[in-house]
């Protein structure tokens, strides 16, 4: 079969999937394990990417398709017998984005990877049309700065006075094995598949040349897990802060979340307080728990001088030219330092390793990916002081690529007329 076929014939039992779980929230699935078959697999396999980290068996993408029919073959019939099992993941740390610490990755044998894609497709497909409106991460057709045009306009046009700023401890890493099963369970009355999904979450994590398994947890870098969070979270907590949360407030409330970060806007600050109160419960129901320092209630009123922070950027009250109070954003100034920092060091790191043009090609494509990221409405200001302060620090570390000084600061202007840096511009407009 012809590669679009493949993915005619795929595309169309995925949908088919999608369209019955839109018709009704509460149709359950009790056969899937037939989609995971030659045709789809092979879909899955040229989907993903070969520039991708290899797992501990060191095999990529090309190594795997060097005898892809045979490999494919064994694949499928392992996994009608069910003697598939997934490999260890290899775990990596990297340092997190615009924060300080760092975050593990794990990264899995290729093999898996396409099992796991192919999980990723039948999973969303069924949960995808039953998703709340509150949901943002790691959905098709919704971004971040979906999520922050929202809540700006929720702000703008509603009665706020308290905003309850959510901080989930470790939530990828604290997911209790037991009580994801029962909820997928909801859903899925296929065993093999709920055993599969099982295997791979216990397939174990090899850290420093130590393996261990544990009962929670869905490593962050796998390709199912954004969609395994995304269901373990709407069950816990948009199910019931939609169905539960809302009935019991006296005023208007409202939840965002993408992934785990989370923000609340409550009409009223007791309603707040009682949402804190039984949020907690709610979370150590499912072995989850609040990070206490960092989960606050901010008074949020309009034209109030206190402000929250959510998905890099703090939201405050600002004035506008006319004079009016609206909710605005800007960059969250924590990961603006931080972010600087990163320059700063990447910058000594790489300043004797590669050709000027080189080092420079590759600066401007990492400012142009916070441009694109940061550069929204309101925010154009900290995006320019952001140029301004790395293309400092370039100059500065662009003079120490010998004893001898590289440029002044007039002939760094002229090499800046020759190789521009991209400009701040607003790509993401929040009204």
């Amino acid at each position: 079969m012809s590669l679009t076929k493949a993915k005619l014939s795929t595309d169309t039992k995925l949908e088919r999937i999608a369209w019955l779980s839109r018709q009704d929230s509460s149709k359950v699935f009790g056969s899937l394990m037939h989609h995971f078959n030659e045709e789809s697999l092979k879909r899955c396999y040229y989907q993903l990417d070969s520039g991708k980290a290899v797992g501990i068996d060191g095999v990529n993408k090309k190594a795997y398709g060097a005898n892809f029919g045979e490999n494919l073959k064994k694949l499928v019939a392992n996994m009608k017998r069910m003697a598939y099992r997934p490999g260890t993941i290899r775990q990596v740390a990297i340092p997190k984005e615009g924060q300080s610490g760092q975050r593990l990755l794990g990264i899995s044998n290729f093999e898996d990877k396409i099992v796991q894609k192919m999980m990723q497709k039948v999973l969303e497909s069924i949960y995808e049309p039953i998703f709340l409106d509150c949901s943002y991460g790691f959905r098709t057709g919704r971004s971040c700065h979906s999520a922050l045009k929202e809540l700006r306009h929720h702000l703008d046009t509603r009665p706020v006075t308290t905003v309850i700023d959510i901080d989930l401890e470790n939530f990828f890493g604290t997911i209790d094995h037991k009580e994801l099963v029962k909820i997928l369970q909801i859903k899925i009355k296929d065993k093999r598949f709920i055993r599969y999904i099982v295997r791979m979450l216990k397939s174990g994590i090899l850290a420093n040349g130590e393996l261990s398994v544990s009962e929670e947890g869905a490593v962050q870098g796998s390709i199912c897990s954004p969609v395994i969070a995304n269901v373990f979270a709407h069950y816990v907590i948009d199910l019931w802060f939609e169905e539960t949360v809302k009935t019991h407030c006296k005023g208007e409330t409202r939840l965002f979340r993408y992934s785990d970060d989370c923000v609340a806007c409550c009409e009223f600050a007791e309603d707040a307080l009682r949402i804190r109160t039984a949020l907690a419960k709610r979370l150590a129901k499912y072995k989850l728990k609040l990070h206490e320092e960092k989960t606050k209630l901010v008074n949020f009123k309009k034209g109030s001088n206190n402000f929250f922070d959510f998905l890099g950027f703090t939201f405050y009250w600002g004035v506008t030219r006319a004079g009016n109070k609206v909710p605005k954003i800007k960059t969250e100034g924590k990961r603006l330092r931080l972010k600087l920092k990163k320059v700063n060091n990447w910058a000594k790191e790489v300043r004797n390793k590669y050709p000027l043009k080189e080092i420079w090609d590759k600066f401007c494509v990492k400012l142009q990916g916070h441009i694109r990221y940061y550069g929204v409405s309101f925010n154009f200001m900290r995006v320019n002081e952001f140029i301004v302060q790395t293309t400092r620090i370039m100059f500065k570390w662009l003079n120490r690529r010998s004893q001898k000084k590289s440029f002044s600061w007039d002939k760094f202007q002229l090499f800046l007329e020759s190789n521009p840096l991209p400009k701040a511009l607003i790509y993401h407009k929040l009204f």
